[in-house]
Order: C-alpha cells, then sequence, then structure tokens
C-alpha cells in the first residue's frame, strides 16, 4: 500500500512497516502526543529550562521501533512517502 493508506491506518492504531526496510523488525505508530500537556520530568525540565513537574505540550508525532529496538520520533524520508510496499502488521 502507499504511504497515505499506511498512515491513515497508523493514525487508527496500527503498526505499519515497509518491505523495503533493511532492519529486521522495524515499524512505525503514531503517537497522539500530549495536548493539553503532561508533566514534565527531571530531564525533560532541564533540557528545556523548565521545572520538574511543568505541563509539556506535544503535539502529534510518529515513533519507529529501530532495528536496534529502541525507539525514536521519526519524519519519514521522501523515498518512504513515494513507497508503494507498505504493510501493516497483523
Amino acid at each position: 500500500m502507499k504511504f497515505g493508506q499506511a498512515l491513515d491506518l497508523m493514525v487508527e492504531g496500527e503498526k505499519a512497516f515497509r518491505l523495503g526496510w533493511n532492519g529486521k523488525g522495524m515499524f512505525a505508530v503514531y503517537q497522539k502526543g500530549y495536548p493539553q500537556g503532561i508533566p514534565c520530568n527531571k530531564q525533560t525540565a532541564e533540557a528545556w529550562g523548565l521545572k520538574e513537574g511543568d505541563l509539556f505540550k506535544v503535539r502529534p508525532y510518529l515513533q519507529l521501533r529501530t532495528a536496534q529496538g529502541d525507539h525514536a520520533m521519526w519524519t519519514p524520508s521522501t523515498s518512504d512517502i513515494l513507497a508503494d510496499d507498505w504493510e501493516i502488521i497483523k
């Protein structure tokens, strides 16, 4: 499927990946963010010059499970957006 279709399904809670990705176990998900804010932890407070516990508002974003098993905020590449080899994890 195309990226737009995969994105719509990610927004609905599905996990998507590309057959063309080399990394095993990789997939992308949609994160709703925290539009009303979430109390920031010590690390976030220090990074942003806030006080621990201050509300930290986060817009929705995409997150990637990497081949190494950790997670990162993710922006798809042009190749990812134009690809038609997207699949949903069943």
